[in-house]
């Protein structure tokens, strides 16, 4: 399980390392691959064996209706394949970079089965967004 919030720095070349706990993980439960997309405000990063998982239900969906076709579109049609090369990083391509409005400092967030990677700043707002959903118990009637 990815958990855990870390910052790091990505070169100009778009190459950023992987956080030694999620390589850990990684390496332990799955391989040195993973499977980039773009949503919202960041990059979703799969294990090739989490994302195989998803792809399964998306060959579920009824393809011809409208909000499948828009979702597909939006979510795997911008998916990318990185491997993490023997110092750790993976190089996210300059579309996903743009997408996320990914710049110098990014912050790679564990969330269970997929790593989310956030500018710094943009991050830094989101939570605080949620800080303030917990604080007014938007969370309670989760049943967790």
């Amino acid at each position: 399980m990815f958990t855990g919030r870390h910052s790091h720095t990505i070169d100009k070349k778009g190459r950023v390392s992987i956080p030694s706990k999620f390589r850990e993980v990684l390496l332990a439960k799955y391989d040195n691959t993973l499977v980039i997309t773009s949503y919202i405000k960041c990059l979703y990063a799969y294990p090739s064996a989490e994302w195989k998982k998803l792809s399964k239900k998306f060959e579920q969906l009824k393809q011809f209706e409208k909000p499948n076709q828009d979702f597909l579109r939006f979510f795997v049609s911008p998916a990318e394949t990185c491997s993490i090369d023997k110092q750790g990083r993976i190089l996210i391509p300059p579309t996903l970079r743009d997408s996320a409005g990914l710049e110098r400092k990014v912050t790679f967030v564990g969330v269970t089965n997929r790593i989310e990677i956030w500018n710094s700043k943009t991050w830094e707002e989101e939570f605080k967004r949620l800080r303030m959903s917990a604080e007014r118990g938007e969370f309670d009637g989760l049943g967790i």
